[in-house]
């Protein structure tokens, strides 16, 4: 069986090779150029399958390849994605010495590819959806296939080390907020963006581990197959799509290779990698068809909301909702989290603080994150020893007998998401309190002051390289290690753990959990 699939799969991208140099028919030759509102606006594939060339995104324009056949375009690659879109005057110029370049308004030059100009012969958009560069053999010297933004077509390939990462929205195709990675293990999994892809950040994976050096690559075929490869015999060693162990899995078009249906697979917006049937009907419009999804629950997907805010599901969509005592940072882009619409009184500590503050409340909650601090104890208690500590911005209390009730003590708010139905997860109760508290400092140099406090910044906003600057370090151990140190500083001594914890932590034994940030309120 695995000779065959060992066969079927060579012949697959044998045919893919063959084709994309067969069709060349509409050679792009050196000194064409294009413009986004002026005729020819791109450059199309033979059977007018893809188009390359310049798409409205905003206000303005870019550079990319869509799926010709809807007013609505389905954009599969954007070159230069974080790059402001340019106005109508731009240019989009294939030079005579074999350079593609973005022209703009203001005369400013943006090479599209990375390619050897001095072996450039032509250019061609091919029925694949791969834009490519040959030499005057005839052979790729360089092609939009090996530098995928969010998108893999039939006949490509995600090889190990590749990633995907998500657009900003449906309409704004830079780069967004989750990447998928192909990582040298064979696992394929799902991140938040600038997170370190640490293994607690993940939120979807394959599953499919494998540490003997062997590496693997995500390939869909032109029939819709969405499959992980062994890179040294090209054996199939894992199918996402289709399941083979789903009797409900759709095998629609799987055995029909045909022009008329289209496949991509693509990280979407939301964080979730789908799968996608495109196909034709005689007038040249497409049907699209979702065929296979990563997750069913948008709100499982890490990072989906921002700070002080909440995923809860509407229907089959995701939608973001502030704590209560906040507001959206921006109503348009609920993701970006919310912040307190409230000047926040002084923190006096014990029982003199309780009458500054209310509790709020809310149920069934699913809480994302490793408590560092628990106790058993009722909810009454749980509230009222988070409204007499200074420390406290939340508790978490959870009613399971077999799992005792505890309270979390955390300083930033996030949370993973809230179930329409308490009795689908645990049926918890979140108690919130916010303060502020001053601090009073004695030292004898300037650095003694600030150190513990400046390392917690860089650790709350990802800016970890400021510690080291100069250094070249593994980001994943200074993360540990920094997360470890801000624990051992703890100003409660409650709250620090043991030498043995601390060496359990930083061989990997034992998971880091977020530590608080390391200062004292004044009492």
């Amino acid at each position: 069986m695995a000779s065959i699939s060992f066969i079927l799969l060579v012949l697959s991208i044998t045919f893919a090779v063959g084709r994309a140099q067969a069709k060349q028919s509409n050679p792009i030759t050196m000194g064409s150029s294009i413009f986004p509102t002026t005729h020819p606006t791109s450059w199309l594939s033979p059977a007018n399958l893809f188009a390359f060339g310049f798409y409205q995104q905003g206000s303005g324009f870019s550079v990319g390849i869509w799926l010709v056949g809807m007013d609505n375009k389905t954009v599969v690659w954007t070159a230069n994605r974080d790059d402001p879109p340019v106005t109508s005057k731009a240019k989009l110029e294939f030079t005579k010495d074999g350079k593609l370049l973005l022209i703009t308004e203001q005369g400013q030059k943006r090479l599209i590819d990375s390619s050897t100009t001095n072996s450039v012969s032509h250019a061609a958009m091919l029925d694949s959806g791969n834009f490519v560069f040959y030499n005057k053999d005839s052979k790729f010297i360089w092609q939009s296939f090996d530098h995928p933004t969010d998108t893999i077509l039939g006949d490509q390939a995600l090889f190990t080390g590749g990633q995907l990462l998500s657009s900003l929205s449906e309409s704004d195709h830079s780069t967004g907020r989750f990447h998928l990675v192909m990582q040298s293990d064979g696992n394929l999994v799902s991140y938040p963006a600038n997170n370190g892809d640490a293994v607690s950040d993940a939120y979807w994976s394959t599953k499919t581990y494998y540490r003997n050096g062997v590496n693997f690559h995500l390939y869909l075929n032109a029939s819709g197959s969405l499959i992980l490869v062994n890179e040294s015999n090209l054996e199939t060693v894992h199918s996402i799509y289709p399941d083979p162990y789903s009797s409900s899995t759709s095998r629609i078009n799987l055995n029909n290779n045909n022009n008329n249906t289209i496949y991509r697979a693509t990280l979407d917006a939301d964080g979730i990698f789908r799968l996608y049937s495109h196909t034709y009907d005689e007038s040249r419009n497409y049907r699209v068809s979702p065929l296979w999804k990563a997750l069913e629950n948008p709100c499982d997907v890490k990072g989906f909301c921002g700070f002080n805010s909440f995923c809860t599901l509407d229907d089959v969509q995701g939608d973001c909702r502030c704590l209560p005592g906040h507001d959206f940072v921006d109503p348009n882009r609920r993701t970006l989290g919310c912040e307190r619409h409230f000047s926040e009184a002084g923190c006096r500590g014990g029982k003199e603080n309780a009458v500054s503050y209310n509790m709020s409340t809310m149920d069934n909650m699913v809480w994302g994150n490793t408590p560092y601090f628990f106790a058993k104890m009722s909810m009454e208690e749980c509230s009222s020893s988070c409204l007499e500590d200074c420390n406290c911005d939340a508790a978490l209390f959870n009613a399971l007998a077999t799992f005792g009730r505890f309270i979390l003590k955390i300083r930033v708010l996030n949370y993973k998401r809230m179930l329409r139905n308490g009795n689908l997860g645990l049926p918890e109760e979140l108690t919130l309190r916010l303060f502020t508290k001053n601090i009073d400092v004695n030292a004898s140099i300037a650095e003694e002051i600030v150190l513990s406090s400046w390392a917690y910044k860089c650790f709350a906003a990802r800016d970890l390289y400021k510690l080291v600057i100069g250094e070249e370090v593994d980001i994943m151990s200074l993360e540990k290690m920094v997360k470890v140190g801000l624990w051992c500083i703890q100003e409660e001594p409650a709250l620090r753990p043991t030498m043995k914890n601390v060496v359990l932590m930083l061989e990997g034994i034992t998971e880091v959990p977020v530590p608080p940030c390391p200062t004292t309120p004044s009492m």
